[in-house]
């Protein structure tokens, strides 16, 4: 086994724990709508996943595709590779800079005034609009890295 095909498993595992951590935000925040009491500790396990185990592991796929290019002599220009890395700072500002605060916005708006409260309504809103897109952005990023369209 070579050491390239270590860090190419390595590669695919971060991908599977990442999009799939993300994947289970949807069960979590559907079973909170059907019994409203549970969305602060839905909101703040989401939080954790999201900061302990999907964050850290697209950091760690960047780092090992970075590996994979380098080990492979792939430029990083090549057309594949340069959309999946591109989605990949799509998805990383999005997620800093749109779903993250939205995120923390919904816990404090829920311990202030609850699920019923507006400002909780409208950052559940945002949440789950931007949650979308970022897991369609995700899976494009996957079937990009796995078709390699243009190379």
């Amino acid at each position: 086994m070579t050491g390239y095909v270590i860090v190419k498993w390595f590669h695919v595992m971060m991908a599977i724990t990442a999009l799939g951590a993300n994947l289970t935000y949807g069960l979590w925040f559907t079973r909170a709508g059907r019994e409203p009491q549970y969305f602060g500790f839905v909101m703040r396990t989401v939080r954790i996943l999201d900061n302990r185990i999907a964050n850290p592991a697209y950091g760690l796929l960047l780092l090992s595709g970075f590996a994979m290019t380098g080990m492979a002599h792939i430029p990083i220009s090549t057309p594949w590779v340069l959309t999946g890395l591109i989605l990949w700072v799509l998805l990383i500002i999005i997620a800093a800079a749109g779903y993250t605060p939205a995120l923390r916005r919904g816990i404090e708006a829920f311990d202030a005034g609850g699920a019923a409260s507006p400002a909780f309504q409208q950052a559940a809103a945002r949440g789950r609009t931007l949650g979308i897109l970022l897991i369609l952005i995700a899976i494009v990023i996957v079937w990009v890295m796995v078709a390699k369209p243009g190379g």
